[in-house]
């Protein structure tokens, strides 16, 4: 699918955010549309956020309004004179450490990927996400924050299928060293120019 271009410009957009205090909405579409071939993303057929992040440091990214999302592929129609933003650089924040994963989420919203296709993910409606669910990572979120409920630590998780999913499109993933869905495994954060 086409989660990975969500968890990219969620990410970008809360590091434009930090940098400009200003709260803009990015293209998923253009990721999509134009961030595709060899070693690139494969638009709705999947991608890796940074691969995607290494595109908008070199292409920059529209706004929503300008290139809004289809939810299908579609030929690029990116205009370079629009570019709202360009990413400055992105780093891979440490695996397996729920406190660097923490350190980074003080500098803004953290892309990562996780393993979606289990009966614990699917079917989230409340509470902490403790077992259930593998490290097979196959679908791109953003984390927001931390917490802890119940004597629980968490990482709040923004998903990509909307409110009607989840806490109103959100998640609590166990924030313990345990990698739970595969959190630690991939973390990255991008900064904005």
């Amino acid at each position: 699918g086409s989660c990975w271009s969500f968890s990219t410009t969620g990410a970008v957009e809360g590091a434009h955010f930090v940098k400009h205090n200003e709260l803009l909405s990015f293209s998923e579409q253009q990721l999509v549309d134009c961030d595709r071939g060899l070693m690139k993303n494969h638009g709705c057929q999947g991608g890796i956020m940074d691969r995607a992040f290494d595109y908008i440091e070199t292409d920059g990214i529209m706004q929503e309004s300008d290139y809004p999302y289809t939810a299908k592929n579609g030929d690029c129609k990116y205009d370079k004179s629009k570019a709202a933003t360009y990413v400055l650089n992105y780093h891979d924040v440490t695996k397996d450490s729920p406190a660097q994963l923490k350190a980074a989420l003080n500098e803004g919203p953290v892309a990562v990927a996780i393993e979606a296709d289990q009966k614990a993910f699917q079917a989230y409606t409340s509470g902490v996400i403790t077992t259930g669910c593998g490290q097979k990572l196959d679908h791109g979120v953003l984390t927001v924050g931390y917490g802890t409920e119940n004597g629980e630590d968490y990482f709040l998780v923004k998903n990509s299928w909307g409110p009607s999913w989840g806490a109103n499109g959100f998640v609590k993933i166990g924030g313990s060293s345990s990698n739970v869905c595969g959190i630690l495994s991939e973390p990255s954060i991008p900064s904005d120019k």
